[in-house]
């Protein structure tokens, strides 16, 4: 428990910096938070988490920043057994657990849906590079991972979103006087 304390702070020590965060953070399952694919294991295994993730998770919460999960999972019962045997299920307030052999586009607008919260006030995080253009596209502030999400790629997330949204202030349309 005690990496996932230092997790924890040094992740809320990273969102500290930020004047503007994301309203909710999104995290793809396999090999973003845990190190497998769901449809090569089975309900009865015991799952475990990339190093990281819980304490991120942790950090997210006490931040009052909410989390969802955008998988393709073509096994959402593993999946979600695996959420439950973790002990992390309860802290997402939107699981979009479905296979498609497109992009992420309609796990994120059932998000939008069960939230509310505007694509442009949205962090994703996920290893699949085919994800990244659909989540953009929607305005969603999308980070790849390539060994899970850990601090390193949790530090990049605020980073692009904080760009992301200084953008869009510049490239919005000025008011008629």
């Amino acid at each position: 428990m005690e990496d996932v304390e230092r997790v924890k702070a040094e992740a809320l020590q990273i969102m500290g910096v930020f004047s503007l965060l994301p309203r909710l953070v999104v995290f793809d399952l396999d090999y973003t938070l845990w190190p497998f694919y769901c449809e090569c294991r089975s309900k009865h295994d015991t799952p475990s988490l990339f190093p990281h993730s819980r304490g991120i998770l942790h950090a997210l919460k006490q931040e009052r920043i909410d989390v969802a999960i955008a998988s393709k999972s073509p096994t959402p019962d593993i999946a979600t057994t695996y959420l439950d045997k973790l002990s992390i299920r309860s802290m997402f307030a939107a699981e979009e657990i479905f296979y498609t052999w497109k992009d992420k586009t309609e796990h994120f607008q059932r998000i939008h849906s069960k939230t509310g919260v505007p694509y442009n006030s949205m962090l994703f995080f996920g290893d699949d590079n085919n994800n990244i253009p659909g989540a953009s596209e929607l305005g969603v502030t999308s980070i790849l991972v390539r060994n899970g999400v850990n601090l390193g790629a949790f530090r990049d997330g605020p980073t692009k979103f904080s760009q992301n949204k200084d953008a869009s202030k510049k490239n919005r349309p000025k008011r008629p006087k």
